[in-house]
């Protein structure tokens, strides 16, 4: 698979999660946080705002990726954002449930592990 084509998986994935979590947030939340974190409103109202992001960043990512210039340094920000995402799972994991902050720091660490990677590949 080349480099583009699994950015381009990439920022889909980001974009259909995005989309999931303004459409479902309690559903999608409540994976990652647990039933009773998902059910509160300004989880609800948070969760709003990172579907948004996700949804934003991923046609972003998937709309710049024949942009030598701009794709890789789209794709690098998004890995910023999983990265965040990652540690602060990690900084809250006794508060959330195991399964749900184990999940969420695998997939976005990784996310961010192959952004990162793949943004250097697209910039070579």
């Amino acid at each position: 698979m080349t480099p583009r084509r699994a950015a381009g998986l990439l920022a889909a994935g980001r974009a259909a999660l995005g989309l999931a979590v303004l459409v479902a947030p309690e559903q999608v939340t409540s994976r990652w946080l647990g039933d009773e974190h998902a059910r509160h409103p300004a989880v609800r109202y948070l969760a709003h705002s990172l579907g948004a992001r996700d949804l934003v960043l991923g046609l972003l990512g998937l709309s710049t990726l024949g942009d030598a210039r701009f794709g890789p340094q789209v794709l690098a920000a998004c890995a910023v954002a999983d990265s965040v995402d990652a540690l602060a799972t990690v900084a809250a994991r006794h508060e959330l449930p195991r399964v749900g902050a184990i999940g969420t720091v695998t997939v976005a660490g990784g996310a961010a592990v192959a952004g990162f990677y793949l943004s250097r590949r697209l910039a070579d």
